[in-house]
């Protein structure tokens, strides 16, 4: 899979392991990409395999869950 395939899929896994929100997911997804989480796999797209979107998506819901942006009152 592509390099925004693989993000898609990690997106994908979160809102089907977590039971996250679509946006939450995205966002998950977004905070660990501008961290350079996914670095790698842009560089080298073999490594964008369903296999690895499963443990990306763990790694990155440890690490990205708890600095969720608090929604602002309407």
């Amino acid at each position: 899979m592509t390099y925004e395939e693989h993000l898609d899929e990690v997106a994908t896994l979160l809102t089907e392991i977590y039971t996250l929100s679509d946006e939450t997911a995205v966002e998950i997804v977004m905070r660990a990409q501008a961290n350079d989480y996914f670095s790698s796999h842009d560089d080298d797209e073999s490594i964008c395999t369903q296999e690895r979107a499963e443990q990306d998506a763990r790694a990155v819901f440890k690490q990205y869950k708890a600095a969720r942006k608090p929604r602002s009152a309407v």
